[in-house]
């Protein structure tokens, strides 16, 4: 009996969750074709010329006919309406299209740029969450003692720096300084792409990108439980002798946990900036070099391919947070 009560309590949190990610899903579709149509118009108002990308050295002394040669050769001279529509429907029969500026398919570009970028961002903020979680947690349940004292000052100092000073610190005093790792990239020059080569040139990235997403996870976090600790349920919960890991487990950790998996997918996009910043100080191989190459270039199925990505993510990770709130809560009750 116990055992089908269980099933039918999860059932009744994860329909909610399921028809909250299914109105987001079909939201998206919209949304998205609202972005990629933004990005080319955008673009096409950029004061950069994508002909001296193409030209480089020679664009000052290149004639007017090669000037037009290239821009024919490349399309540079096109409407963005019309190279939205062709982007689009090459899209559709799944042609992410060529990049200019790579010399290769999008498709090729994103296979062997995108795995660092990911597995960068997602190690980052998961350590981030799991550090956040647990020492805003404790900062929470001893309110005013020295961890929470110790928290929101460390809080406030990394909050005010930003990801390119922390960044820069890293690599001057552990890398140049104290030569424990290496300044950039993730092998050494001339070696092939290890898995051992990788951890070792990922630690620093890694620490810069998870530092600059822990004080906001942390504060949210801790305001959480300590408006959880002062409940009327906790306190009728210890009243009736509930106390130690049943109180937490019971009655803070589900409605404390549910803001700051809200704040995740609000904080995407500074994950997302924050590893590029991240990635180009370290010459990390992601996507963020090849993403200003693009803009600056014009590089169109490039540039709306990372920006799609990203727009994606940002409404995945929004959209699977709240799920995962209103399954934990649910009282929340989201509908879209």
């Amino acid at each position: 009996m116990n055992t089908a009560k269980r099933v039918n309590t999860t059932k009744r949190r994860l329909v909610p969750a399921a028809r909250l990610l299914g109105i987001r899903a079909v939201i998206a579709v919209p949304v998205t074709i609202a972005v990629s149509a933004a990005i080319f118009l955008l673009a096409s108002l950029s004061p950069f010329d994508p002909l001296a990308a193409y030209l480089g050295d020679n664009y000052q002394s290149a004639t007017q006919s090669q000037r037009q040669a290239t821009a024919d050769a490349y399309d540079t001279d096109q409407s963005w309406y019309t190279a939205w529509w062709h982007w689009l429907c090459d899209l559709l029969h799944g042609d992410l299209g060529w990049s200019s500026t790579q010399s290769l398919p999008v498709a090729e570009v994103l296979t062997s740029r995108l795995p660092f970028t990911l597995g960068l961002s997602a190690a980052a903020l998961v350590a981030a969450t799991v550090i956040a979680v647990g020492v805003g947690a404790l900062a929470g349940m001893h309110r005013g003692g020295t961890v929470d004292k110790l928290c929101a000052a460390g809080s406030a100092l990394f909050a005010s720096v930003p990801p390119f000073v922390v960044s820069l610190v890293l690599v001057a005093v552990l890398s140049v300084g104290l030569q424990w790792f290496p300044t950039s990239g993730a092998r050494n020059p001339g070696d092939p792409y290890t898995a051992a080569g990788i951890l070792e040139h990922a630690v620093l990235p890694f620490v810069a990108l998870t530092l600059s997403q822990i004080p906001w996870l942390l504060l949210a976090t801790r305001a959480s439980v300590v408006e959880s600790v002062g409940s009327d349920a906790v306190r009728a919960a210890r009243a009736r002798g509930v106390g130690g890991r049943d109180l937490m487990r019971g009655h803070i950790i589900p409605t404390s946990v549910a803001p700051t998996l809200a704040l995740l997918g609000t904080r995407l996009p500074e994950v997302i900036a924050g590893a590029a910043i991240v990635e180009t100080i370290f010459g990390w191989p992601g996507v963020a070099s090849v993403l200003v190459d693009s803009a600056a270039a014009l590089d169109f199925p490039l540039m709306a391919a990372l920006a799609v990505g990203s727009a994606l993510a940002v409404l995945l990770g929004s959209a699977l947070s709240d799920a995962a709130a209103t399954a934990i809560d649910p009282r929340i009750g989201m509908s879209a």
